[in-house]
């Protein structure tokens, strides 16, 4: 039978199963299970959506097979038999919706540590591994070895018996599979000195445990990503000589915890990336999957068509928006990641982790918002991200809007943050939400300065007050020079890179701004009170600005450390009690957070709206990212719409 229809759309046979589409929802840690591995509700809720989106195999996540190799709080786990009600539950909704459900087996090895496992931790061999922790690792003896075979083997009946249709080993990522595989974590001199021995082991007891009806399949890092760790050609080597004929798939990734930018990869990088990696591992003739930065359907439609893979695994791609797949294959719009890497950060604070630009993501449980019997009339002031979010949201629930904005774009600050290097997908959220303004037929103006005579022409029934706020300057002698900025100000008038500049503040903002300069040529002093570059973020958004800038020659960095008084070529600064003056040439960018704008609330008050003025983002004080400023319009238009049916 012909098909006509994208690629992407095409089934795929992946052993005894059968994919509708070429869409797979990747294993991704979420912390939604309870503390002991346990399935929740908001679990099930979470897959149940993306399935409805319509991804043909929806994974779990990485599941632990033993207790020791738990490497999260509330990562699931399939070590024991009391997970195989929660994993059927699982595969009962993933079904009820269509798809197929998966589980990929796992164990942390050296990454997993004793504070989160409770249990010190095992490996081939006795190699720390900082990026987790750093706790020594204890070598598993021979026989040890044999019962984490058997492990894997257990965790893969218990899938079958919870109606699992897909098994995916992980054999990627620095975990314990990768490290045996690793000459850089394999230093034993028995038979598993042998990089393939425990795969193979593992693959063929999991192959026995699965059972006929259940795929088997392998995640690979296509490399590891740092010196003395598996190359590309040497990981392909190894993979062509294991018991491929006991599988049913691949699925290609890459990295290691020491190269974590391989596996959570940034928005800097291009789409699509790992696919000339996949493509060679067609010629093993398995069908072969992959990951990395595949975020619009056209890079998915050229990795499939193209040849280079068969299917392709999306994370974060399905995090921000469950009805990609759907949306992918009908040319509808859809809400994009922007490779910001708040859900990846969140993961060790072990809380259920967000989305920046999906509120929705981990909150499916609650249900949707209801929609209001009655319309109102709402008057949006500002269209930065809390303003157009809130106004989508209010639209879509049927009221009239209208958005004022001073500037002449729309965006806010966060359009000035996708002007940096270090931010490339953040234009695509503001242009989403402009498209779906448009679409819902609101009305935005910008480069309207909103006075109180302006409000007087504008009735509504509420006011949503997000105009943002203006960067904080501390009193210091000196800082009204005019060679004196807020970065914001100063991106904002869309100056030339300097030849040399000083930033004071090495928050979030001053270290992308210091970045965005040091990358244009400009010698940077960044001047922080904070102990370490940009601690209120976490550090996969950094994991490659903050190298970048530490590595710049032409970069000087004095951490702890504050100004005291600025004068036109230099600065008086204060560090561990001492005080000395340093030469400063070029502009002084300050980055010390926002104060909230709100000029205008006595006038919106005054104005008396029936349904109230609501004030959100930034000019609320609540702002601060792009997660917060979207979890606000959500609230208040649940507000509004609860206040138009109590009328």
């Amino acid at each position: 039978m012909s098909w006509d229809g994208p690629a992407v759309g095409r089934p795929l046979a992946l052993g005894p199963v059968r994919l509708r589409n070429r869409f797979v929802s990747a294993p991704m840690e979420r912390n939604y299970c309870e503390i002991d591995g346990t399935v929740t509700h908001r679990y099930v809720e979470y897959l149940t959506r993306r399935a409805r989106g319509g991804a043909a195999l929806v994974f779990a996540e990485a599941a632990y097979v033993r207790a020791d190799g738990r490497g999260r709080l509330r990562q699931m786990g399939v070590d024991v038999d009391a997970r195989v009600p929660g994993l059927a539950r699982l595969a009962a909704a993933v079904h009820a919706e269509g798809a197929l459900f998966g589980v990929e087996l796992n164990h942390g090895g050296r990454t997993a540590q004793g504070a989160v496992s409770g249990f010190r931790p095992v490996a081939p061999s006795p190699v720390r591994c900082l990026p987790a922790g750093g706790e020594l690792p204890l070598e598993l003896a021979t026989a040890q070895v044999y019962e984490l075979v058997e492990a894997y083997g257990e965790g893969a009946r218990r899938c079958r018996e919870a109606g699992v249709d897909v098994i995916s080993i992980h054999g990627a990522h620095g975990y314990l599979v990768h490290q045996f595989l690793s000459p850089a974590f394999n230093l034993r001199t028995d038979e598993f000195a042998d990089p393939l021995r425990f795969l193979d082991l593992v693959v063929e007891a999991v192959r026995e445990r699965a059972g006929p009806g259940v795929a088997v399949g392998l995640r690979v890092s296509a490399h590891e990503g740092f010196e003395g760790g598996l190359s590309a050609e040497r990981t392909f080597e190894l993979i062509s000589r294991a018991r491929l004929d006991l599988l049913d798939f691949l699925d290609v990734s890459a990295g290691s915890y020491e190269a974590g930018q391989w596996i959570i990869q940034p928005g800097e990088w291009e789409r699509g990336l790992l696919a000339p990696y996949a493509e060679r591992y067609r010629a093993l003739g398995l069908p072969v999957g992959v990951a990395g930065r595949i975020s619009t359907p056209e890079s998915a439609e050229a990795i499939v068509a193209g040849g280079r893979a068969d299917f392709v695994s999306l994370a974060r791609t399905l995090h921000a928006d469950p009805g990609f797949p759907r949306h992918a294959l009908t040319g509808g719009p859809y809400r994009p990641c922007i490779a910001c890497n708040h859900c990846i950060d969140q993961l060790g604070t072990g809380e259920p982790i967000p989305c920046s630009v999906n509120p929705r993501a981990g909150r499916e449980h609650l249900g949707a918002p209801n929609t209001p019997s009655k319309k109102a009339s709402v008057l949006v002031i500002g269209a930065g991200p809390a303003g157009l979010e809130a106004a989508r949201r209010l639209a879509g629930q049927g009221h009239r809007v209208r958005v004022l904005e001073r500037a002449g774009h729309v965006g806010g600050q966060f359009a000035l943050a996708a002007r940096l290097p270090a931010y490339p997908e953040y234009h695509r959220i503001l242009e989403w939400c402009t498209a779906e303004l448009d679409r819902l037929g609101v009305t935005v103006r910008t480069g309207v300065p909103v006075t109180a005579e302006v409000l007087a022409r504008h009735e509504a029934d509420a006011v949503v007050l997000a105009t943002g706020g203006t960067g904080r300057l501390p009193d210091v002698p000196g800082v009204g020079l005019p060679h004196v900025f807020d970065v914001r100000r100063w991106l904002a008038l869309g100056e030339d890179v300097p030849r040399a500049c000083v930033i004071w503040g090495a928050d979030r903002e001053g270290v992308a701004v210091a970045d965005h300069l040091a990358a244009g040529g400009a010698e940077v002093l960044l001047i922080g009170s904070q102990p370490s570059l940009a601690p209120d973020v976490g550090r996969r958004a950094k994991i490659l600005m903050v190298p970048r800038l530490t590595g710049n020659p032409k970069v000087r960095i004095l951490p702890e450390t504050a100004i005291t008084s600025v004068e036109a070529d230099r600065l008086l600064v204060r560090s561990d009690g001492h005080e000395e003056w340093l030469p400063a040439a070029g502009p002084l960018l300050i980055s010390h957070g926002v104060a909230p704008r709100t000029g205008l609330l006595a006038a919106c008050e005054a104005r008396r709206p029936r349904l109230g003025v609501h004030v959100i983002g930034d000019a609320g004080g609540s702002g601060g990212s792009i997660h917060r400023c979207f979890l606000a319009a959500e609230e208040v238009a649940r507000t509004i719409g609860q206040a138009c049916d109590a009328l």
